[in-house]
């Protein structure tokens, strides 16, 4: 009966927060597949569309100047045009190219072994005080190699922990705090910038064509948030989640099966150390290139950091350069890589991961398009922002709400790119009426899509969360994870709201090319 009672207790939290957890799980697990909802509000968009067609309404679309009309999608031109023009607005949506591109190098860098030994070695040589957060700073660095943190960093920081006496689930909690709950944020621009980027600014287009959003408009904030980020991990961690573990849930070390913490060979210790040489002084070259004030990488300004110049549209490609040089000087030198072909095929087992998404990104292109063309988001960006400034709210009020709203949403759309092409239409457009800018818009979105990631079992990864955990503990259930992670997740949404506030007060930049305010 002890035994029952204490398994069932395992489960998750008690009380009226498990059962709205539990309620949660299963409304979710009734949604279907994003790649379905956007097919649903596509067809939602038309039959809408047809519907207020004829409806005249007062607000003001302000890229006209004119009374807001909304297109009728089921008219026979339109339904035409949907026709023949379903294949560009997939080959034109501007993320679809952003991540695949992207995916080419780091697939690169991932297969030949070069990123895991890179995340080995910064988590190897952190000496015992300083683990924690050396574990949650890895986690959030891994977000640069798309899914490396949940397949490497969160199952080594378990056998690291465990290797060193402490409760093994605590690093596992740590590093999936760092690398889901910290999606966000990153010291080192990544491919999430720029698929954010080109969400914001086709949503920030439907009221003003003609606006443009820096690929790196976060970068600074982002940066600076791995800083409140990192020491609330550490201190629940260390403070909170570990003496809790070590009461709750004893690790009987004698029946661990331990995965092994293999020791890099010489050959590859050597072949990391050149691999990354080579990517330091690639760096370097390059940017030495943009020094001189008549370089071609500089905007006709001479800017650097505008919209306009040449480096801040080849974000993506240097992403995937200087990912692919130090993964196969790395791979041919261990043998990864013997020839051109194996190089081809670590592409292409990078692509096979991104098959669902090619599959939601055509879907989601139609149901932008449709929105777009529909006129429905800027008449639900004006009535929403009449609606909003009838409240007469303070803009940081509002702002946090849409952090809030994120964050709940994420409970159900956990795909970041789908929820923002979901959401992001309807926020950035309605906020732009209130002065706030896109920048600001985006920030506050990826607080609010983070937090939350390490709370929700539709996380694509957090089964697989689970399975490391049952390695030291086999009664650890969906509900026990959840009970780990909740401090994380509302402590990340509160504080890192804060710091978004703080920062904001302060005035410092966003990042490259950003603004807090959008002047109408």
């Amino acid at each position: 009966m002890k035994a029952d009672k204490q398994a069932l207790e395992d489960q998750g939290p008690q009380g009226m927060l498990g059962k709205a957890l539990d309620s949660i799980e299963r409304v979710g697990n009734k949604l279907p597949d994003p790649a379905m909802l956007f097919l649903i509000l596509m067809f939602a968009v038309w039959a809408l569309s047809a519907l207020l067609s004829g409806v005249s309404f007062d607000a003001i679309d302000p890229r006209t100047n004119s009374p807001i009309v909304v297109n009728n999608l089921l008219s026979a031109e339109a339904l035409t045009n949907f026709l023949t023009s379903m294949v560009t607005t997939f080959t034109a949506f501007a993320p679809l190219g952003v991540v695949l591109v992207a995916m080419l190098g780091v697939g690169v860098a991932e297969h030949s072994g070069f990123i895991n030994t890179a995340l080995k070695r910064m988590l190897k040589i952190t000496p015992a005080k300083f683990l924690t957060p050396a574990v949650v700073l890895v986690g959030i660095i891994s977000h640069t190699a798309t899914d490396a943190g949940y397949v490497v960093v969160i199952p080594l920081a378990g056998v690291i922990f465990f290797t060193v006496g402490r409760h093994p689930l605590a690093g596992i909690a740590a590093a999936f705090a760092g690398v889901s709950g910290g999606f966000c944020a990153n010291f080192i621009p990544s491919g999430i910038d720029p698929l954010l980027q080109s969400f914001t600014q086709a949503a920030a287009q439907i009221v003003d064509p003609n606006i443009e959003v820096n690929p790196l408009n976060n970068w600074f904030f982002a940066a600076s948030s791995c800083i409140p980020i990192t020491l609330l991990i550490w201190y629940l961690t260390d403070k909170v989640l570990e003496p809790r573990l070590n009461r709750t849930h004893k690790v009987n070390r004698d029946e661990v099966d331990l995965p092994a913490m293999e020791e890099e060979k010489p050959s590859e210790i050597k072949a990391f150390r050149v691999a990354t040489l080579v990517m330091l002084v690639a760096i370097v070259a390059f940017f030495s290139l943009t020094v001189p004030e008549t370089s071609t990488l500089r905007d006709t300004d001479g800017s650097l950091t505008s919209f306009k110049a040449p480096l801040m549209q080849a974000i993506v490609p240097l992403i995937f350069i200087f990912f692919m040089l130090p993964g196969l000087v790395y791979g041919y030198m261990t043998g990864a890589f013997k020839t051109s072909g194996d190089v081809v095929q670590a592409m292409s087992k990078s692509m096979n991961g991104m098959s669902h998404y090619i599959v939601m990104a055509f879907f989601c292109a139609q149901f932008v398009a449709a929105f777009s063309a529909s006129n429905l988001g800027a008449l639900i960006a004006v009535e929403g922002a009449g609606g909003l400034k009838a409240l007469n709210l303070p803009a940081e009020i509002t702002v946090v709400g849409m952090i809030i709203l994120v964050g709940f949403v994420n409970l159900f759309v956990g795909s970041s790119s789908a929820k923002w092409a979901l959401i992001g239409p309807v926020l950035v457009p309605m906020l732009m009426q209130l002065n706030i800018s896109p920048d600001l818009s985006q920030a506050a979105y990826r607080v609010g899509d983070s937090s939350s990631n390490i709370i929700t079992p539709l996380m694509p990864y957090f089964p697989l969360v689970v399975v490391y955990c049952q390695r030291y503990v086999k009664n650890i259930g969906i509900g026990t994870l959840i009970s780990m992670m909740l401090p994380f997740s509302l402590a990340l949404l509160s504080i890192w709201s804060v710091w978004l506030l703080a920062y904001w007060a302060l005035g410092f930049p966003l990042g490259l090319g950003a603004s807090y305010t959008y002047g109408l």
